[in-house]
């Protein structure tokens, strides 16, 4: 397999961090998707930072922190390979609901007391809050941030799922580095007017839900837990009707003599040439992330491009991303 580590190297924004072209998104290991193997969890993150892979994404909120935990026993004694996102905000109860968000000034600083403790660390690399707080200007929240990186705690500042207004706002209180966002085949919003605004700014792009959770690698639901079940895309009618679009993904693949996961993330590595943007690969055990590293072995030219956006169209997905009260809280959406 080619990966080329030098040759797949990104910056992050005009001043953002220098990382690998793909990065490791460990939501899975600890939360949404129903149980995982710590074990493997670890194993499989020692094995993408082997890789090049050198930017590891998280939440302080992913398994009430259970997730910095285990990237801090992964990275016990290869901090220095690795690049940490955290995003912070979200509120969660004991029984794991969701209870809301808090970005003011005093709770940006307090939850990155208690995450630099759990991860082992002196300073995370980018700190995001995950969500916009409506109840808190933007620039108090971007503004503490600034704090921390003059103190030394952080060194990058990044936002998650805002939409033009706020991005102009937050890039004028302090330099971001990069905007998270979902981005996939079947969602393509952020190419319309977010995209554009993010090159002006000469911000970056970290791209999440590369496979539409799983949706275009015909993953399924696993039960309890796995937060598919309550996803319009994974439900009913609409399930039964995607998949045709993901066996027009299969047969496309085929063509390509690859995966259908792997051509989904070929695509938008090839939608990142000449741009800042990272996808974030979800993969919890080595085997998903071995297939997804396949994908620079998928190469695709404007013809296949163009033929796969002409087979797949963004209208062709049933269902949104998220459910309907989420859609309506996304700034992103706005």
């Amino acid at each position: 397999m080619t990966t080329g580590t030098e040759a797949q190297q990104r910056r992050l924004g005009a001043q953002g961090p220098t990382v690998f072209a793909l990065g490791l998104g460990c939501m899975g290991m600890s939360d949404m998707y129903g149980p995982a193997d710590e074990a493997e969890s670890i194993a499989t993150i020692h094995a993408a930072l082997d890789a090049g892979i050198n930017l590891l994404d998280t939440g302080d909120y992913y398994g009430a922190g259970h997730n910095e935990m285990l990237i801090g026993r992964a990275l016990r004694d290869r901090r220095d390979k690795a690049l940490v996102s955290v995003k912070f905000g979200a509120l969660r109860g004991p029984d794991r609901g969701w209870l809301g968000v808090d970005t003011r000034p005093a709770a940006v600083k307090n939850f990155l007391g208690y995450t630099l403790k759990r991860l082992g660390v002196d300073h995370v690399d980018i700190y995001r809050p995950g969500r916009l707080d409506p109840a808190v200007p933007i620039e108090d929240t971007v503004g503490a941030i600034a704090d921390l990186v003059k103190a030394g705690w952080v060194r990058h500042v990044g936002l998650s799922e805002v939409g033009p207004e706020t991005i102009r706002r937050a890039h004028a209180v302090h330099p971001i580095a990069d905007l998270q966002i979902e981005y996939s085949l079947v969602s393509r919003g952020p190419e319309a007017k977010i995209f554009p605004l993010l090159a002006e700014l000469g911000i970056g792009v970290t791209a999440y839900a590369v496979l539409s959770r799983g949706l275009l690698g015909g993953s399924q639901p696993t039960g309890k837990g796995d937060l598919r079940s309550f996803l319009p895309r994974f439900a009913g009618d609409n399930r039964a009707r995607n998949q045709s679009v993901i066996e027009t993904l299969q047969s496309l693949a085929r063509d390509k003599r690859a995966t259908a996961a792997q051509l989904a993330i070929a695509w938008v590595l090839a939608k990142a040439r000449g741009r800042a943007i990272v996808p974030l690969i979800g993969a919890r055990r080595r085997a998903q992330l071995e297939e997804s590293l396949g994908a620079f072995n998928v190469d695709l030219s404007a013809a296949d491009l163009a033929r796969i956006e002409s087979a797949i169209p963004p209208d062709a997905i049933a269902g949104t991303r998220y459910g309907e009260e989420q859609m309506k809280n996304l700034d992103s959406e706005r």
